[in-house]
């Protein structure tokens, strides 16, 4: 277990949310932050604290993706024609990973990694195993024939904390998954408020 995977617990209560909106989430119990002081922090944060914030929830949100991914991903976004708040989602939900993890092939957006990681992912009929793979409309993403009995696929397909979202199509019984469009973001099914505006501003300082 990696230690970014043993660590994403503390994440919930450091940014003082359900970010994954888990019902295990130890953010459900103790709603402050970690530490000897949590309880008592108090303060109301600058712009920039808030901006800093909401760049983290997204980022860890997505995997806790390292900052230069990160940052590299919202130059895309920048560089890319339309509004930049639009591009920069659209650019981290089609992310193989996250495609994964929004098909509820895996519980988590961890365990989608682990699963392309792995091996056990196709795309187009072909093996893909790099996580932040950008997949387009009409992709095919499926599971390998080897791989369609494992335990964990079964249980995260039938677990009710999500729903597949309608810009993903399922094939549940094939394990096959077809991205039908790239989402707005006002479509994204998060579990709390994320705020990718102040993520522009954040890297727009």
């Amino acid at each position: 277990m990696t230690k970014r995977l043993a660590s994403k617990h503390k994440v919930d209560r450091r940014l003082k949310v359900n970010l994954w909106g888990r019902p295990k989430s130890p953010f459900n119990s103790r709603n402050y932050p970690p530490g000897q002081h949590g309880k008592s922090k108090k303060g109301k944060p600058s712009d920039y604290g808030t901006q800093l914030e909401a760049k983290q929830k997204m980022k860890f949100y997505y995997g806790n993706m390292n900052e230069r991914q990160f940052r590299n991903t919202y130059r895309k976004a920048i560089k890319q024609k339309g509004n930049t708040t639009e591009n920069l989602v659209a650019f981290l939900e089609r992310r193989l990973d996250t495609v994964i993890y929004r098909a509820k092939f895996a519980v988590t957006v961890f365990s989608a990694r682990q699963l392309i990681n792995h091996g056990h992912i196709k795309v187009n009929g072909k093996k893909v195993n790099i996580p932040s793979y950008l997949t387009k409309p009409e992709d095919v993403i499926e599971i390998k024939d080897k791989s369609k009995d494992m335990v964990t696929l079964a249980g995260s397909l039938v677990s009710k904390e999500r729903d597949v979202p309608e810009y993903i199509q399922m094939d549940a019984k094939n394990k096959k998954a077809k991205l039908i469009r790239v989402p707005k973001f006002s479509e994204v099914p998060y579990p709390t408020i994320m705020e990718p505006n102040l993520v522009i501003e954040y890297y727009s300082r």
